[in-house]
């Protein structure tokens, strides 16, 4: 009998650090607490709010991610291919992937890893919000140009920058046609409340004079947790999971991911340039906020981005 409880708890951890699925992620109420399950407490208390509104009161030790070494943030997770797909019917600006992302990388308020853009395709249809992260090409141009390989791609397909390696040339920036990477032109502030030792996994600290970007959030995804603004949105726009297990989930829904981009007609942004993007968007067709929703409590100059785009000047905002 003991020997089968300990080979069930055994199968459980086993579940429990394989990631992603829709029962755990759905279990953890947003996938907060369930890989860590079995972290010691530290005594101290923080409030933490799932996907789904609530707030948690949890121990503090049990958000602490373990750091992998530089060598191994350079291997990806095997038998992994990563896929996000975000859902521009959803998306209203509310900004919190942004945030979230900013609060967990230690990014001063000046660079974004998620930028949140206001498109319009042409006079005659209606403006969308697009949030656009790195796109963790298949055929990435940022490696390519790279001269001493400090951007590189991995194995599971996440693109990362290696910091110790990054001489700052910036041929990563003109060599990505997206423009999702950032440039660190001091020291700042917030670089100096990671007291963690450096990994590319956690893209933090950050360091004068390198570049940086979305990273997908490995460290959370080697313990099954989805990356921060998947989890932070409230309205559950962003989608993060498996190819090869073909399944994605927002933290609350979880879907096939083939079927999702089959039958809502996902693409990839600029597909045309051959880079093969590990992000699809899904149209915002039967949108479930009108647009100015998203002008609501901006900061200034957050606003002021988007104050010359065709809309904001027809409607005088």
């Amino acid at each position: 009998m003991e020997e089968e409880q300990n080979n069930k708890k055994n199968s459980r951890r086993q579940f429990l650090k394989k990631g992603l699925l829709a029962g755990a992620v759905a279990a953890a109420g947003g996938g907060l607490l369930q890989a860590y399950s079995e972290t010691p407490g530290s005594g101290e208390k923080v409030k933490v709010m799932t996907t789904n509104g609530e707030i948690m009161e949890v121990d503090k030790a049990m958000l602490k991610l373990p750091r992998v070494s530089i060598e191994e943030s350079h291997q990806g997770i095997p038998g992994k291919k990563f896929v996000m797909v975000i859902d521009l019917a959803k998306c209203k600006n509310a900004r919190k992937c942004v945030q979230a992302c900013q609060r967990a990388h230690h990014l001063p308020k000046s660079q974004e890893f998620m930028k949140v853009y206001l498109l319009q395709d042409s006079e005659k249809t209606s403006p969308y919000w697009f949030p656009k992260p790195c796109f963790h090409c298949d055929n990435p141009l940022c490696v390519s140009v790279c001269p001493v390989g400090a951007t590189f791609k991995r194995s599971d397909g996440i693109v990362l920058i290696d910091n110790n390696r990054c001489i700052g040339c910036k041929f990563c920036m003109t060599g990505c046609p997206y423009s999702t990477r950032v440039f660190a032109w001091k020291h700042y502030s917030e670089y100096d409340e990671d007291k963690e030792p450096y990994s590319p996994e956690a893209s933090s600290p950050g360091k004068e004079g390198t570049v940086s970007k979305c990273d997908f959030c490995p460290d959370l995804i080697r313990v099954g947790k989805v990356p921060y603004c998947v989890s932070a949105c409230p309205m559950g726009v962003i989608y993060f999971g498996d190819v090869d297990e073909d399944t994605v989930t927002n933290g609350t829904e979880t879907f096939q991911f083939s079927e999702l981009i089959r039958d809502r007609a996902g693409y990839r942004y600029l597909e045309v340039l051959g880079t093969r993007p590990c992000v699809y968007y899904l149209p915002p067709v039967e949108r479930q906020f009108p647009v100015d929703r998203g002008f609501n409590d901006l900061d200034e100059s957050v606003k002021n981005r988007y104050l010359n785009t065709p809309y904001a000047k027809k409607h005088k905002l």
